[in-house]
């Protein structure tokens, strides 16, 4: 497990975030950043106050990441790409979370290493990573000016018949459940959110299409939302065309592998990130993704 408890001996009275500093080499706001999350115990109770002293014994909630040997498909000296599995999280959840994507970073690249974009847990596919802070600024930068373009495979229900773009607005909603939080929605009085897609391949025989899918905007679920929103729901998707009984049913993990393809048609979801294209400190890239999509993706159609 990533997280783990150290016990650490303070020999004289000090600022606790000047301990993290000095002695395990964090920065200001890294240190104060941990306290606030209580990650010091003295005596068993949690340090919140970021300005609190410690002397003598306390413990301290360590990320000491850990590696199952997933390699990066590019690596430069300022940045470098992994090739995420579907199931892998970005981020830990909680503290319990057993590895993520995160830990294989830090643990090839060190410290300062981190990840500059998301992907969901379900999606597969490229994650552009800094391997400093300084990168890591630039890289997000670029993101926030929307410098990156970024391209998708996705398998659908249905045949695709034409390239399309749409443009429909997305809303997340605010004050329901938090199940009902985690779902978004085409509505008028949401954010502008435009998606091109093009179709590939249409499998007669399952009556699913193989398309490309270009965002040009960087809404939470954008794709799976616009998909649903023209009637072609990305196979697998245990949200958008499911009944909201069955998607809490899939959170509760009450859903076997089995029942996932006879609700949503396989047993992932099947959306991959699968090209990333930008220009970093004057030199342009074009990174693909090495992983065999459509094929990963006929195989999870059935358990």
């Amino acid at each position: 497990m990533p997280f783990v408890i150290k016990k650490i001996f303070a020999k004289e009275k000090t600022k606790a975030f000047l301990f993290l500093m000095k002695e395990l080499g964090y920065s200001q706001r890294e240190a104060q950043r941990f306290i606030s999350k209580g990650r010091i115990l003295v005596d068993g109770e949690k340090m919140v106050k970021t300005a609190g002293e410690i002397e003598g014994a306390f413990e301290f909630i360590m990320f000491e990441p850990i590696t199952k040997g997933l390699e990066p498909t590019y690596v430069e000296k300022e940045f470098v790409v992994f090739d995420k599995p579907s199931g892998v999280l970005i981020h830990p959840q909680t503290k319990a979370t057993p590895y993520s994507l995160i830990d294989e970073l830090k643990y090839q690249f060190g410290r300062d290493a981190n990840i500059a974009h998301r992907i969901d847990k379900e999606t597969s596919g490229l994650v552009l990573c800094a391997t400093n802070k300084v990168s890591e600024r630039d890289i997000k930068m670029m993101f926030q000016e929307r410098d990156m373009q970024k391209k998708y495979l996705a398998l659908v229900h249905g045949e695709f018949k034409e390239s399309m773009v749409v443009e429909a607005p997305l809303l997340r909603a605010q004050d329901e459940s938090a199940v009902v939080r985690m779902i978004v929605k085409v509505d008028e009085s949401g954010k502008a959110s435009k998606t091109s897609f093009k179709p590939l391949k249409y499998y007669r025989d399952l009556d699913m299409t193989l398309i490309e899918c270009a965002p040009h905007t960087g809404r939470q679920h954008q794709i799976r939302v616009h998909l649903f929103h023209v009637k072609h729901p990305i196979v697998g998707d245990p949200i958008y065309g499911q009944t909201k009984e069955n998607f809490i049913r899939y959170l509760d993990k009450e859903i076997d592998p089995k029942e996932r393809v006879q609700l949503s048609g396989a047993t992932r979801l099947l959306l991959h990130a699968n090209e990333l294209e930008f220009e970093l400190y004057e030199k342009k890239y074009n990174i693909k993704s090495k992983v065999d999509f459509e094929n990963i993706a006929l195989k999870s159609l059935s358990v």
